[in-house]
């Protein structure tokens, strides 16, 4: 039913009573919004180099980019478990939790074997993955309406749709072909890169 169209006036003991009929439930579940994809990171005031905030580099929502949903660039040896521009929330969640947190574990393992001191996501190729996103979302019917996806519910909330929608299958041969590349996308810094 369209709740804009016909409000919702009121809980009775059968369901819901909306402006034009009253609906008999069994059970109602109230999700009252959250902030979806950024809102988390944002409040967080997380810190990068040269003291950049992460909401100052998104512009508060208005310009997320990041490299796999994993880094972002000019935030070292961060990293997001489902993060905005991973598949995330349009996929099984505990399948996208699991290769995030495998991938990661690797990555942290890698860098502990090589004496690897930094690891942060290239900015071309962030830009690259991001616009990649897009193109993938602008292919589908996600792009025909607003919706919590893209921060609908959230007044003042710029729109963006930060979910990658090429699948999980493709997304973890791409994250799994960077991993064997040594780590492809990013900048690594070992102990004697960083006393230069």
């Amino acid at each position: 039913m369209d709740v804009k169209a016909s409000p919702i006036q009121e809980i009775t003991e059968r369901g819901i009573r909306t402006a034009d009929n009253e609906y008999e439930l069994d059970s109602i579940v109230f999700a009252t919004g959250y902030d979806g994809m950024t809102g988390p990171l944002l409040k967080m005031d997380i810190q990068g180099k040269d003291e950049l905030s992460l909401k100052d580099k998104w512009e508060n929502g208005a310009s997320v980019t990041t490299y796999l949903g994993i880094a972002t660039a000019g935030f070292p040896n961060m990293f997001m478990i489902t993060g905005p521009q991973s598949p995330s929330v349009a996929s099984n969640m505990p399948t996208s939790i699991e290769q995030h947190v495998e991938w990661i574990s690797e990555c942290i393992s890698y860098l502990h074997k090589n004496d690897i001191e930094t690891m942060e996501a290239n900015l071309a190729d962030e830009e690259a993955w991001s616009r990649h996103c897009d193109e993938v979302y602008r292919n589908t019917l996600y792009s025909k309406t607003p919706s919590w996806y893209s921060g609908a519910n959230i007044e003042g909330k710029p729109s963006a749709f930060l979910i990658y929608l090429g699948g999980v299958g493709a997304y973890n041969q791409k994250i799994k072909a960077i991993a064997s590349q040594g780590y492809e996308g990013f900048t690594i810094k070992t102990a004697t890169n960083l006393a230069k």
